[in-house]
């Protein structure tokens, strides 16, 4: 077979969200900070392309501020986990430990996912924040595992956010 019959893919156009550029998170440096680096807020270290937790920061590393602690000081979260309904007033403390866990589990190997703030908003509501997305579907699937219940996720059109619903009566 001749490279004339073979069919070309170019000019083929794809369609659907696999083939839509990813929304960027605007927290995230254009370029890689100078290695070693340490968050001055919170000890994160920035090494080897990548954030980890280190029980030893490293000598002469520079101080910065990490993405993560710059969405908490600036109280702009990435990601939402709303809880509602009768079950939610009941069982509020049971959602609050079983969400932390999701965050320590996930914070040892992604340390920039982490929870902002946990706050009821009502009798039968609490609302989690988070300074990622992937958190937040994390603690959603989590829930839906322990307590089922229905689960909606919404992703913001070209941004870095997403909202998680739980709702159980």
């Amino acid at each position: 077979m001749t490279s004339s019959t073979i069919p070309s893919r170019r000019g083929r156009r794809l369609s659907g969200r696999a083939q839509q550029a990813p929304a960027n998170d605007p927290y995230q440096w254009p370029e890689k900070p100078k290695e070693p680096a340490i968050c001055r807020q919170c000890g994160a270290v920035y090494r080897q392309g990548r954030w980890t937790w280190q029980s030893a920061p490293p000598a002469q590393a520079a101080q910065l501020l990490c993405p993560a602690c710059h969405r908490i000081n600036d109280d702009c979260p990435a990601g939402i986990v709303q809880f509602s309904g009768l079950f939610v007033a009941e069982h509020m403390d049971d959602l609050i430990l079983l969400a932390q866990s999701q965050a320590k589990a996930e914070g040892k190997e992604h340390p920039l996912n982490r929870i902002m703030s946990i706050a009821p908003t009502a009798l039968s509501q609490l609302e989690i924040t988070t300074t990622d997305i992937h958190l937040p579907r994390r603690i959603g699937s989590a829930v839906v595992r322990a307590y089922h219940g229905a689960l909606e996720e919404h992703y913001g059109e070209g941004e870095y956010f997403v909202r998680v619903s739980w709702r159980r009566d």
